[in-house]
This record gives C-alpha cells, sequence and structure tokens, in this order.
C-alpha cells in the first residue's frame, strides 16, 4: 500500500494572488494558481487576508491591467474561498513593524500550523522562518511544488 503525501500548506501574501490574477499565463503566480487549483497545495487563509485580496483586486490601477469586470472578481474570490483552508483570524501576530499589515500572514500562518508563507514583500522575506514556518519567494515554493509533483 502505497502511502499518502501530505500535501504542503502554504499562506500566500496579497501580492502573490493578486499577481495570479492579472492572468498571464505560464508565469509564476499563474502556475502557482493552476497548482492550486489542481490541489497540489492547501491554500491557507483568513477573512483578513480574503479581505484585502478583494478590496485590491477592486482599485482602479489593478482594474486597469487585470480588466476583471466585478462577476469575474467575485468568480476569483469565490473560486479562491473554495480552495482555500480558512482560519477565524484570531491570532494576533506583532513582530512587522515597518509594515504591520503584514502580521496577519503570520497569524494566519501560526493559527493553521502552516508549513510556508508564500510573498514577494521584502518584510516578510527577511524573517526568513518565523516559529518553524518557511517565508519563501513565489519562485522557491513553485520549485518545491515541482519537486513534491514531478
Amino acid at each position: 500500500m502505497a502511502s499518502k503525501k501530505i500535501k504542503p500548506t502554504a499562506v500566500f501574501d496579497t501580492n502573490v494572488l493578486i499577481s495570479a490574477a492579472f492572468g498571464k499565463k505560464g508565469t509564476t503566480p499563474d502556475q502557482l494558481l493552476q497548482a492550486l487549483r489542481n490541489q497540489a497545495f492547501i491554500l491557507v487563509s483568513s477573512p483578513e487576508i480574503l479581505t484585502e485580496i478583494e478590496d485590491v483586486l477592486h482599485r482602479e490601477k489593478v482594474l486597469k491591467i487585470t480588466k476583471m469586470t466585478s462577476p469575474e472578481i467575485k468568480r476569483f474570490m469565490q473560486d479562491i474561498i473554495e480552495l482555500a483552508f480558512v482560519v477565524s483570524g484570531d491570532t494576533a501576530v506583532n513582530i512587522i513593524a515597518r509594515d504591520p499589515d503584514d502580521n496577519k500572514f503570520l497569524g494566519a500562518a501560526l493559527e493553521a500550523k502552516a508549513e510556508y508563507i508564500i510573498s514577494g514583500d521584502h518584510h516578510l522575506l527577511e524573517l526568513k522562518k518565523y516559529h518553524g514556518i518557511k517565508i519563501l519567494t513565489p519562485n522557491k515554493f513553485l520549485t518545491i511544488l515541482k519537486q513534491n509533483n514531478p
């Protein structure tokens, strides 16, 4: 009997999912979105993270790039919610003083006992690790996923 692989768990910073929403095929964020849809890993999120993603998707400069309509944004958000393990978001963390907004990603990862936080944000990446949770760029996480699912 083959042993079942445990899927990695990861919190995505808003910038990673917004980049995926740009819809540029073959980019790292697009490949991560496809991996999520193929259930290659478990996305962890929280109500605060989901609200931020939706707010950013509605920003004028983002709308100019994505050209997403309100129904498309709603569908994108629904897809994320359906695919994600959503924690309560009650774990408060106050580690990143220079950008306190980033603390919600640490809190969600801690609450879910996630293995990874995926971000392009230097405030998070500078930490490298938080309570055993690895903080990686999207490229590094994609490499790990490809190694686990050749």
